[in-house]
C-alpha cells in the first residue's frame, strides 16, 4: 500500500516533470506496490486537443522520459490515462497476476459470471468482481486505507527490539 508521504514524494517529483499545458489541473495518482498510476484532465490546450489517442501520441516520448525518471526513483512501473468528456481512457497499465484458492460456492459465483458473457474467464470474473466492490464500496475501501495508514503510523512510532 501507498502512504500519503509517499503520495506527497510522488507528486513532488512528478509536478515539475509535466508541462503545464498538458493537462487542465493537478493528475490523479493511484498507487500500489507493483505501479504507479499517473491520470490527467485533457482540455483544448492540451497536446492533441481532447482526444485521448491524439494527446496520447503526441506525447509519447516525453512521457516515456518522465516515466523512466519516476521509476528509477520509485521502483515501480508508470502507467497513464486521461481523462475527457466524463471518460477515463487509460493508455498503459501492469496485469499483475494474484494467486487465490476458491471454494465450490465461490467458483461458482464466477462461472455464473462467464456464463452470463460478463466475463470471458474465472479470471476475467474475479477483476470484474474486485471492480464491481471498488465502485460501490470506494468511502468505506478509503476509510480502511487512512485506518490502515494510522496504523502504520503508530507502529513507526512504537517500540523496536534490539
Amino acid at each position: 500500500m501507498i502512504t500519503t508521504q509517499d503520495l506527497t514524494k510522488l507528486h513532488e517529483l512528478l509536478d515539475p516533470l509535466i508541462p503545464a499545458e498538458w493537462f487542465a489541473g493537478p493528475v490523479t495518482l493511484s498507487a500500489d506496490d507493483d505501479e504507479i498510476l499517473i491520470v490527467g484532465e485533457l482540455s483544448a490546450q492540451s497536446p492533441g486537443g481532447a482526444d485521448p489517442q491524439a494527446f496520447r501520441e503526441a506525447t509519447r516520448g516525453q512521457r516515456v522520459k518522465v516515466a523512466q525518471k519516476l521509476e528509477a526513483a520509485m521502483r515501480r512501473s508508470i502507467s497513464w490515462g486521461v481523462h475527457a468528456d466524463g471518460v477515463t481512457t487509460l493508455f498503459t497499465g501492469l496485469g499483475v497476476p494474484v494467486m487465490t484458492r476458491l471454494r465450490v460456492g465461490e467458483r461458482e459465483a464466477l462461472d455464473t459470471l462467464v456464463a452470463a458473457g460478463v466475463a470471458r474467464s474465472r479470471s476475467d470474473a474475479v477483476a470484474w468482481c474486485v471492480r464491481f466492490v471498488a465502485q460501490r464500496e470506494a468511502a468505506w475501501l478509503g476509510e480502511l486505507r487512512t485506518t490502515l495508514e494510522g496504523v502504520s503510523k503508530v507502529r513507526a512510532e512504537g517500540p523496536t527490539l534490539a
